[in-house]
């Protein structure tokens, strides 16, 4: 699998399998997104979700992944510290603000930075049709939130402090998309990384939150449990895919492809959650996955 991998990264061939998957990604994350922001406190689902991400991690770290390297380890420690403020970040932002919200400020943010970041890290560079792909999908993202605003009739008092931490997410976003792609381009073996990055990112908020954990009713108990485990599956699938997209190709591209994760979300809305579309929303995510094509237009 790596030798494959190693073969592919560069390439063309890599390159739409790396679109591919940076779709996949968006896709799942819009689920993730919805799983945390559920019925259950985000703080408690998150919890839940990176129990059984350790569950699942542990064996195949353990048995089955080639051990890290030692140079990995430091890497490793940036991961931890990273994502530890992407959590706590996320939870504030979902504590106090409507999902269809702040969801699309977070997602906004972190294509633009990261593709700053990209060209920064990785000397990446985008000619003038990508750049134009870059800012209309991020116009569509925040058009959507503006719009998604205006029309909000309960918790607008908590919005403002909401979309801050939704900004400062998206940040957090962009550093660990780019410090991620870092990392995983460190390690001999891209299973190893992936498999000791959800075994390392998934203990501190078990560990933070035991005692409200451990308060629950015994009736909450069993959906919890169900949401932890379909969200461990998905984080694996979500984050898998983007840092695999960015193993395998542009950094910066993967990241833009990943944000239309904020179209599957509003689409998980109308048809989950029972949240009218109408002709605007409809037309701003056009515009998000516009975006997108441009940009794939512009790299071909």
């Amino acid at each position: 699998m790596t030798e494959w991998i190693n073969h592919i990264a560069g390439t063309p061939e890599g390159a739409r399998i790396a679109s591919m998957l940076a779709l996949s990604a968006a896709f799942l994350h819009a689920i993730f997104g919805a799983l945390q922001k559920g019925r259950h406190d985000p703080w408690i689902s998150r919890a839940a979700i990176d129990i059984s991400v350790v569950a699942i991690a542990l064996p195949v770290a353990l048995f089955i992944a080639p051990w890290p390297e030692p140079a990995l380890w430091p890497i490793f420690a940036g991961v931890v510290v990273i994502h530890i403020g992407y959590k706590m970040a996320q939870a504030m932002t979902y504590q106090r603000g409507a999902y269809t919200v702040v969801y699309p400020v977070v997602r906004g943010t972190g294509p633009l930075v990261t593709v700053i970041l990209a060209s920064i890290v990785f000397q990446e560079r985008y000619n003038l049709t990508q750049w134009l792909g870059v800012a209309t999908l991020v116009a569509g993202i925040l058009g959507l939130a503006a719009y998604n605003y205006r029309k909000l009739d309960v918790g607008r008092e908590t919005l403002v402090p909401a979309l801050t931490w939704a900004a400062i997410t998206g940040v957090f976003v962009a550093a660990y998309t780019t410090y991620d792609a870092w990392g995983i381009r460190q390690a001999a073996h891209p299973l190893t990384f992936l498999t000791w990055f959800f075994l390392l990112d998934g203990l501190l908020m078990p560990f933070f939150l035991r005692r409200r954990l451990a308060a629950l009713p015994r009736t909450e108990w069993r959906g919890l449990a169900v949401r932890g485990v379909i969200g461990a599956v998905v984080a694996f699938a979500s984050f898998g895919s983007i840092m695999m997209a960015t193993r395998i190709d542009e950094v910066g591209r993967a990241a833009v492809l990943r944000e239309t994760s904020t179209v599957f979300a509003a689409l998980v809305g109308w048809l989950v959650l029972g949240e009218k579309v109408g002709p605007a929303r409809a037309a701003l995510m056009a515009l998000i996955a516009a975006g997108a094509v441009i940009m794939e237009f512009g790299a071909a």
